[in-house]
């Protein structure tokens, strides 16, 4: 090799140096960092997501990492490497960006969020930004939309119609003694506990006296076992449920057992509870659906309940004792029946739906 050959490999090799030097440096040149963080078009599966970055760089983005968890579990995974992708890559789509289907999401459940820019390279690997700051946000209950499959599931089971003519609630004898002395001798709604499905709109929200309305087959009675307490007040069905009430689709659920549950909702016409269900449940037809009727046979009321069903029924406004009767039961507390807080069993496919549990 002549001295000048050496002389120009020599230069080639220090050009081709100081090029890949230069090259390197512009290559980690600092991504923009995702601030300002926004959530909207919040749902029970899918939120929107949107931020602000400096233009610096900006061209350089391929996609985003977003990270997202549970609320009571943020910082489980977090990655102690900022080069490593986290749960969602996305591709760097024009912003807002719709996030659904990446993970179960739970709805009425809080979650925090934090957001990388990142440059995919050549070799496949990823230069990224610090992380955005940490933000939190709560998806939303069931919309009527899936609380409208919810009730087609439940319909597919129902059953049969069978004849009732009270509605009836059980309690322990010194709630009705509470109710005589401090509330003028009327049955007052008191907010929804949280069984049933997580993303009921009615489970901490809605106020409501709870009822029971299923008879046992061979005596078309109520039955004589309960397990929310000795005593029963029953009143005739008509005094609730009339042509004077709408009726509501709350929710269909399990716990863990053969037998499903469905909650409806009697509210009388104008009323709280009735501006409340319009705006969140699906209305039913009193005279024509699967769960509870109510239609009018050579002028008497006749009301019929599905069969294969345990309904719970909440009315909505205040009922006074005296409508009706109470007397003590000569069954068995089966406290095994309770619904207190049930928790939905969320591997039921009759009475889940393909959305977050």
């Amino acid at each position: 090799i002549s001295n000048r050959s050496l002389t120009e490999q020599i230069m080639l090799i220090f050009y081709a140096g100081n090029k890949s030097q230069d090259s390197g440096i512009a290559e980690m040149e600092e991504l923009p960092v995702p601030h300002n963080i926004k959530i909207s078009n919040i749902t029970c599966d899918s939120f929107k997501i949107s931020w602000d970055m400096d233009s610096k760089s900006k061209d350089r983005i391929t996609h985003y990492f977003i990270d997202l968890n549970k609320k009571e579990n943020k910082n489980s995974n977090k990655f102690k490497h900022k080069d490593v992708p986290t749960k969602l890559v996305a591709k760097a789509v024009p912003l807002p960006m719709t996030v659904r289907g990446h993970w179960f999401l739970s709805p009425r459940t809080e979650y925090t969020v934090a957001v990388q820019t990142a440059s995919k390279q050549v070799d496949g690997d990823y230069v990224v930004s610090e992380w955005s700051e940490i933000i939190e946000f709560c998806t939303a209950d069931y919309s009527k939309v899936h609380l409208t499959q919810l009730l087609e599931k439940a319909e597919v089971i129902a059953g049969r119609m069978l004849k009732l003519s009270v509605f009836y609630r059980n309690q322990h004898k010194e709630y009705f003694d509470y109710i005589r002395e401090h509330h003028g001798n009327a049955m007052q709604p008191s907010v929804k506990d949280n069984s049933g499905s997580h993303g009921s709109p009615i489970s901490g929200k809605l106020e409501g006296i709870f009822f029971s309305c299923n008879t046992e087959f061979n005596t078309g009675k109520p039955p004589q076992d309960s397990p929310y307490g000795r005593y029963r007040f029953e009143i005739a069905a008509e005094k609730l449920f009339n042509p004077n009430t709408n009726l509501y689709f709350g929710d269909f659920y399990c716990m863990y057992t053969a037998y499903h549950y469905v909650i409806l909702v009697i509210a009388p016409v104008g009323s709280p509870g009735d501006e409340f269900c319009k705006q969140r449940l699906p209305q039913l037809n009193i005279k024509d659906n699967k769960f509870l009727t109510c239609d009018e046979e050579d002028g008497v009321m006749v009301y019929h309940h599905a069969q294969d069903v345990i309904l719970e029924v909440i009315y909505t406004d205040p009922v006074d004792l005296s409508l009706g009767t109470v007397a003590e039961i000569t069954g068995h507390q089966l406290m095994s029946l309770s619904t207190a807080n049930a928790k939905k069993d969320p591997s039921c496919k009759t009475c889940n739906i393909s959305v977050g549990r």
